[in-house]
């Protein structure tokens, strides 16, 4: 299997972790969105990362790229086999993606990928807005529904994925979890990202 994409991305990331989880080898080509690459586009049409190409099969899309591996290969199971499980695991899936991700997208971009990447000045104010007013509602719910190391059932999968994913981002702007307002989301953070399968991806080539 070919993943292609950046490994700041965290989308491309969720899907490294759940190869990694899974033990499915693959090859890893870091392109950057919108990458003018042919085998990359075949793959993505919209451009958009992470993409996979097996056997002749293309996808793009974390999410239905990891439902693709679910079915591809079922053990470890990332999804919970009973229906509340499976619906509250695609829920934290989208969490992540779209709530949780969206917000912390503004602070990763504005202190690390502008200045760092791009070179080009990023907006403080901006990055701290989202941290003192938009990200303090979504980690109070996280907080609120931690009650062990897995977000969903008695076992790692694509809830614990899907959140965890964006926060490496969040590390990579300087930004810590405030352990003491949000006591379990910042240990389950620290917890899951120190996972085998989340220290490979967070290493992998990010171009």
């Amino acid at each position: 299997m070919i993943v292609y994409g950046s490994s700041l991305s965290p989308f491309v990331r969720k899907v490294l972790v759940a190869l990694a989880e899974k033990g499915v080898r693959y090859q890893h080509r870091p392109v950057a969105p919108q990458s003018d690459d042919a085998a990359f586009r075949a793959a993505s049409p919209m451009g958009k990362i992470p993409a996979i190409e097996h056997d002749g099969f293309r996808l793009a899309d974390s999410s239905a790229i990891l439902d693709h591996l679910e079915r591809l290969t079922p053990q470890p199971a990332l999804i919970p086999a009973d229906a509340q499980g499976a619906a509250r695991a695609r829920w934290f899936d989208k969490f992540g993606e779209v709530e949780l991700d969206r917000k912390l997208s503004v602070v990763f971009a504005e202190r690390f990928l502008k200045p760092r990447v791009l070179k080009v000045p990023g907006d403080d104010a901006l990055a701290q807005q989202a941290l003192d007013t938009d990200l303090p509602p979504l980690f109070d719910y996280l907080e609120s529904q931690i009650t062990g190391p897995f977000l969903v059932g008695d076992s790692f999968g694509i809830a614990d994925i899907a959140v965890a994913a964006p926060f490496h981002n969040l590390r990579l702007a300087k930004v810590q979890v405030d352990s003491a307002r949000w006591p379990k989301l910042a240990g389950w953070v620290a917890l899951t990202l120190d996972r085998p399968s989340f220290v490979t991806a967070i290493t992998a080539p990010a171009w």
